[in-house]
């Protein structure tokens, strides 16, 4: 898939990092994937070697020196590192059982200018929780999107649900987000980095909680 960039954001689970890749190269050995590591202080970089020296055609490397977060490190990967027509995100504490998405993805995002973001669709509320009543977001797990269109709207920043404003924008300008079945071809741990080092939200993240259980 030479149109499409695989973003993997890495933060200090090499282990995890090391199956997202190989279990997605072996059903696409020849899509690029650009591997961010968002200021490890582990043994990531060393692995994160290794992994390129299996795949130096198409394995690429940017190295923060500081944690800038998800939701900005995926902003950042977008705006001045991906430069094919589609990026996928995909989180490092996944394992791609078999291919298919990538193809069938582009192919539904090509049918119109407007179609703009494909995965795992719901609802969240404005703290990022799941809401009947919220906005319609595709999760970063596994989200397939047109580059192009991102930097129209406001960019994906430190939060829990790091899409929602641009995703809410984007919608408000008449594109559109897809619902498509990743689950069937990627599993997803769940929290596999945030259950070690959680999302570094601080207090506003609790206080979020707070107000949501409130129904604020």
């Amino acid at each position: 898939m030479k149109q499409v960039t695989t973003v993997i954001v890495n933060y200090q689970t090499p282990d995890l990092l090391r199956n997202a890749v190989l279990s997605f190269k072996e059903h696409y050995p020849e899509t690029q994937i650009l591997i961010f590591d968002n200021g490890s202080k582990d043994d990531s970089k060393t692995v994160v070697a290794k992994i390129q020296n299996q795949y130096p055609d198409s394995i690429h490397t940017h190295f923060e020196e500081e944690n800038i977060f998800h939701g900005p490190a995926l902003d950042k990967s977008i705006t001045e590192l991906v430069k094919t027509e589609f990026c996928f995100f995909l989180d490092s504490d996944t394992v791609t059982k078999k291919k298919g998405f990538l193809e069938k993805g582009v192919d539904i995002l090509s049918m119109s200018k407007k179609n703009y973001a494909l995965g795992y669709k719901l609802k969240a509320n404005k703290r990022g929780f799941k809401d009947p009543e919220g906005i319609p977001i595709i999760l970063t797990p596994y989200l397939l999107m047109k580059t192009e269109p991102y930097q129209k709207f406001p960019p994906f920043f430190h939060h829990g649900q790091p899409v929602l404003h641009n995703f809410r924008e984007a919608q408000n300008n008449g594109y559109e987000l897809i619902h498509f079945p990743m689950e069937e071809y990627i599993d997803h741990l769940w929290r596999g980095t945030a259950s070690k080092f959680g999302y570094g939200l601080g207090l506003k993240g609790k206080f979020d909680y707070v107000l949501n259980k409130l129904g604020i």
